[in-house]
């Protein structure tokens, strides 16, 4: 089996994780700029004002500032049909409330899309991915206002004309269900509670994270809207952090546990976005959390109208749940479960579940119908380099191999796949621990986890394998 005539095939990145050049080019600071680097063991921080001294992976990042035509000229090496990436939202607007938009900022995108085009590589482009203005955080705090709808909607008026003509596929926010969860509060919605201290701080009220969840979902219809509105043929989808969920027995205690967390951790956001309403299960979840929703008179109407056109998500693992908490528990993306016994699991704990990609997107596909993006996938490993300066990373191979194997499955299964974006298909920053050690690229990046390197490039040999996969339309792999 192959993927069908015009898959697009390609890799995603993030800006704050992979761009650099935090002050450069009148850019104002995001609030990953404000974080610390850290480790698997030792918590990122949050600073509100930065320390002399410290090190931040942010500013550097990878640098593909600096480096971005060669970097699209080895994605265009590969045969990439897509890339995704973000527009650092403080290039445009560095604080986030201005009311111009810098110049400087514009035109290092309007070049961007310019080397993209060169190779024929479609942008997929998420507006904000974990990089609101810090400006926001200091005088709003961040999504917690609903001033900042208006400020973001400034901000994708800017973005929609003038890359009118050189983006097709946009994201209104990436992984939006984090601001679902107690960690997303700081990374997702900007929002800074009092003594918060660290990235994944347990300082939390949900009555404001979820107002601040609204506020997300009011201004990305609105987004959709005016998208729509601006260019007829811009397709503009959500991103779900999708946290694929199994119970640990048939006990119904345990699947109705499994259930839930479904609904919430997944099913709400897509609910709003896809459907245009908050599902019924919300109401006794906002109720039982003391959560109140304060929506204006026009946000149902808003909602209702500005559904999006396709639904991509982010997918490395699978988690289990039960109501017997004497089990073993392991780490994931946003967060973690109870191991499953039946799955490996990757050296920072990940279990690896390439079957559960083919039940998420019958799951999903069943329940929305409209088409699916798989946008970010991928194998963080700490890879080595050989003597001969080669990285023989075919675990990465074999994990991703894994996976499109179920993809093809999906899609003989019925379901709409129109775009398959591995993560992080140059090597960058990792978001939950600053690292570089935990590597996801075909492109290896010359930087370790203290910023030391000369950030030069070595493609890997998954890199050629890749290649292969993209020049065969999934049938090679």
């Amino acid at each position: 089996m192959s993927m069908k005539d015009g898959f697009f095939w390609g890799g995603a990145t993030a800006a704050n994780q992979f761009e650099g050049g935090w002050n450069k080019g009148g850019k104002g600071p995001s609030i990953s700029d404000m974080v610390t680097g850290g480790t698997h063991a030792v918590p990122r921080r949050i600073t509100p004002e930065l320390e002399e001294g410290t090190y931040y992976p942010s500013h550097e990042a990878v640098d593909f500032y600096g480096h971005y035509k060669e970097d699209i000229a080895l994605m265009a090496q590969m045969g990439f049909k897509m890339f995704r990436m973000s527009i650092n939202w403080s290039r445009i607007y560095p604080t986030g409330y201005d009311l111009e938009p810098n110049e400087e900022g514009l035109q290092f995108y309007d070049n961007v899309f310019a080397e993209l085009k060169k190779y024929n590589i479609e942008p997929l482009v998420t507006i904000s991915h974990y990089e609101t203005p810090f400006g926001l955080t200091e005088k709003y705090n961040g999504w917690a206002s609903r001033e900042v709808i208006d400020c973001y909607i400034r901000y994708c008026t800017t973005l929609f004309t003038r890359y009118k003509d050189q983006v097709k596929y946009w994201l209104t926010f990436n992984e939006i269900n984090s601001l679902a969860l107690p960690i997303g509060s700081f990374l997702a919605g900007g929002i800074l509670f009092e003594g918060a201290k660290l990235l994944y701080d347990d300082k939390d009220t949900p009555q404001t994270r979820f107002q601040a969840l609204h506020h997300q979902f009011v201004a990305s219809a609105q987004a959709v809207k005016l998208g729509h509105e601006i260019n007829p043929d811009f397709k503009i989808g959500c991103m779900i952090g999708y946290l694929t969920t199994y119970s640990n027995s048939c006990n119904p205690d345990d699947i109705l546990l499994a259930q839930k967390r479904d609904q919430l951790s997944n099913l709400l956001c897509g609910d709003v976005q896809v459907r245009g309403a908050y599902p019924g299960f919300a109401k006794r979840f906002f109720e039982e959390q003391g959560v109140e929703i304060n929506m204006q008179p026009e946000d149902a109407k808003t909602l209702r109208e500005g559904c999006v056109d396709f639904f991509s998500f982010s997918y490395y693992m699978s988690i289990v749940e039960s109501t017997d908490d004497s089990l073993e528990r392991t780490g994931g993306n946003l967060f973690g479960g109870y191991k499953n016994p039946y799955l490996e699991t990757s050296e920072w704990g990940w279990q690896i579940d390439p079957k559960g990609l083919r039940y998420t997107l019958n799951h999903v596909y069943d329940r929305y119908q409209i088409p699916l993006m798989v946008v970010e996938n991928g194998l963080g490993a700490a890879d080595v380099v050989e003597a001969d300066g080669s990285i023989q990373d075919d675990y990465r191979i074999e994990y991703l191999k894994s996976h499109i194997e179920q993809m093809k499955e999906a899609t003989a299964d019925g379901v709409d796949l129109i775009a398959y974006t591995m993560w992080g298909c140059i090597d960058l920053v990792s978001a939950s621990t600053g690292e570089m050690k935990k590597r996801y690229g075909f492109i290896h990046v010359d930087k370790d986890n203290d910023g030391n390197g000369d950030l030069s490039r070595t493609p890997k040999k998954s890199f050629y394998w890749y290649k292969q996969v993209i020049e065969s339309n999934g049938e090679q792999l």
